[in-house]
């Protein structure tokens, strides 16, 4: 039996508000679906709470799902459930509140709500955002609804033109019918009656929603026989209903419950990533903030992990249904690599549940997951920390710049090769536990290779003192230590800028060597800040070093490959007055201070520092030259 037929006008303000909705909320068409979707999947929710105190309102339609119908000829689409319904009143009320509030009272909720940080999913049901989300591909919306419990149903139908209707309606079972007169497919559009548009977009966006998504669909069958048994040459084509979500959200079940294969198949739906994951993180938090978090370390960086395009691996859900992907407010950038699904029901959201705010709550729970997968980290076996750290220490050293709140955990977890590690990997405490009783410093050297900074003339004397070194080919590691600066209130200090002052100096032999480094000085010019002796050396005649506070040379290097104008900046040329190559040029200069074969060993000395950082000279052919004087007696001028 069907009542009088209401007919209400849309505010002024409701075609504004429809662009607003269309236009502006929501980035892609489909989206609509997953919003029907979540209705249902909420309407489903409240009958299943109800029915814990109230055993008699289910009746015998007991199996609770949602359906999905779609007519090619008819061009609609249908999303029903039989969950706990609405009264006339109800529909109205909530339905209705964006006809009746227009986009003033709509805009003003939302501004309110984002000022006390409380845009809420409630919100959004409240003004019926998800809903009216559907007129992005409808041209008209028909609405049937019974409330479990009533015996009167109603129905809701509006072409979003100016009005929208409402009446009595006579419905069999309790539940809401949501029917599209869908638009005409334009070339280019998704077609909303296709089974695998349809498939496609339930298992993007609501594959772990609690309750079956059903759909009737084609299906060739062999023919059964007289026997009872299927004719494998003959087929029919029949009707079944087949369910087009999993369901299988393991995040919400008991982590003792899940088995290592479903954690794997659960990985690689969600990462695309075919190799098994490390570890993972499975947290269930109830009180005042509640959220369900299953988080992975892959063991394989992905081929964009260095890419700009570079997506975050956290999936967002509320009330396992899917929100965003690449969410970026609840893992910092240096954790970007984690794969994983977050589901809290009280995430603050905007309207379009597509961008999330910047509000306590998720800063909240971006706190407690960075605690949790340090954590995750640090108590990895060392062959599988290895793995991870050789696979994304790149990026998970950045942590130390970006993260100052667990700046000391990231350090604790950072390892390096060292001059007496014989290859192995040493954490920052396992030098600090052996370094020399009289050593205050941690030394370190950076540079493109091991095999050159095990070589440098840098680490002569550190060498002989017995003291390790930390060889840092990466990078990164130059703005790690920079901003590090300090562990376990031990210095970080570089093995090649500044005096290393492990020695003490002969004042008296030094002094013999002033006038020859003078002259050494004048004519190399604006190529070096000063010649002086030398605090690292101790087999090797010549190195170039920085003052305490100077860019590095790899430092250097690495800003000029990458485009950057790096400022000219002169080094040290450190000479060891105890290598004979020094003692005989310091002769010929005794001997002879216009000797012009000074001004060759001048640049010798210089261009054999350079040689020894792994820089480029100027004249290799000259230097060739030079050396073959050197071995053939030459210096004896």
């Amino acid at each position: 039996m069907e009542g009088t037929k209401q007919t209400h006008q849309f505010k002024t303000e409701v075609q504004q508000l429809m662009k607003i909705i269309i236009n502006s909320l929501y980035s892609h068409r489909e989206i609509f679906l997953r919003e029907l979707i979540s209705n249902a999947s909420d309407a489903l929710d409240k009958l299943r709470f109800k029915a814990q105190t109230d055993s008699h309102i289910l009746g015998t339609d007991t199996e609770l799902k949602i359906r999905i119908t779609r007519d090619k000829k008819k061009n609609t689409l249908e999303v029903a459930d039989n969950g706990i319904g609405m009264t006339y009143d109800e529909v109205v009320e909530n339905i209705g509140t964006i006809a009746k509030s227009g986009t003033a009272g709509f805009l003003e909720a939302v501004g309110a709500a984002k000022n006390t940080g409380a845009v809420t999913p409630e919100l959004i049901g409240q003004f019926g955002v998800g809903f009216y989300s559907a007129f992005i591909v409808a041209e008209k919306i028909t609405l049937t609804t019974r409330a479990a419990g009533s015996d009167k149903g109603c129905r809701w139908e509006s072409a979003g033109d100016g009005s929208y209707t409402i009446e009595e309606f006579t419905k069999e079972n309790r539940g809401t019918t949501i029917t599209l007169q869908l638009k005409k497919v334009e070339e280019g559009d998704q077609d909303f009656t296709d089974e695998w548009t349809i498939r496609g977009i339930v298992k993007r966006h609501s594959d772990f929603v609690a309750y079956p998504i059903v759909m009737d669909v084609e299906k060739t069958e062999p023919v059964i026989g007289a026997d009872g048994k299927p004719d494998k040459d003959k087929t029919q084509k029949v009707i079944r209903e087949e369910t087009l979500n999993s369901m299988k959200a393991i995040w919400t079940k008991d982590k003792n419950e899940v088995t290592e294969e479903e954690h794997n198949e659960f990985y690689q739906h969600i990462s695309h990533d075919w190799n098994p994951p490390l570890a993972h993180l499975h947290l269930k938090l109830e009180g005042t903030t509640e959220y369900n978090a299953l988080l992975y370390l892959p063991s394989k960086a992905p081929f964009d992990l260095f890419s700009h395009e570079q997506k975050h691996g956290i999936q967002l859900y509320s009330k396992r249904v899917f929100i965003m992907e690449n969410c970026k407010e609840l893992m910092p950038q240096y954790l970007a690599f984690v794969k994983g699904v977050v589901d809290a029901p009280d995430l603050n959201l905007n309207v379009s549940r597509e961008i999330l705010q910047q509000d306590a709550l998720v800063r909240n729970i971006k706190k407690n997951l960075v605690k949790k997968i340090l954590e995750l980290i640090a108590g990895l076996e060392q062959e599988k920390y290895e793995t991870f750290y050789k696979e994304f220490a790149h990026i998970f050293k950045a942590g130390v710049s970006q993260d100052f709140e667990n700046r000391d955990k990231i350090a604790a977890l950072l390892r390096y090769k060292t001059t007496k590690s014989d290859g192995k990997w040493v954490s920052l405490k396992d030098y600090v536990d052996r370094m020399n009783p009289d050593q205050k410093d941690i030394y370190y050297i950076t540079g493109e290779s091991l095999t050159s900074l095990m070589n440098s003339p840098h680490l002569e004397v550190l060498k002989e003192k017995d003291i390790e070194v930390l060889l840092m080919t990466d990078p990164i590691d130059e703005w790690v230590i920079r901003d590090l600066h300090e562990f376990e209130k031990k210095t970080f200090r570089s093995a090649e800028k500044g005096d290393l002052d492990l020695e003490k100096t002969d004042d008296k032999k030094k002094e013999g060597y002033n006038a020859l480094f003078e002259f050494i000085k004048s004519g190399l010019g604006e190529k070096v800040k000063d010649v002086k002796l030398s605090t690292h050396l101790k087999n090797s005649a010549a190195c170039l070093s920085g003052d305490a506070y100077d860019m590095s040379a790899y430092m250097e290097k690495i800003l000029k490959a990458g485009g950057q104008e790096v400022p000219p900046s002169k080094r040290v040329l450190e000479l060891n007055m105890e290598h004979p190559l020094l003692a005989k040029i310091k002769a010929v200069f005794e001997k002879n201070k216009e000797a012009e074969i000074l001004t060759d060993y001048t640049t010798f000395l210089y261009d054999l520092a350079v040689i020894s950082e792994g820089g480029k000279i100027d004249d290799p052919a000259k230097f060739n030259k030079m050396i073959g004087k050197l071995t053939s007696g030459a210096v004896d001028q």
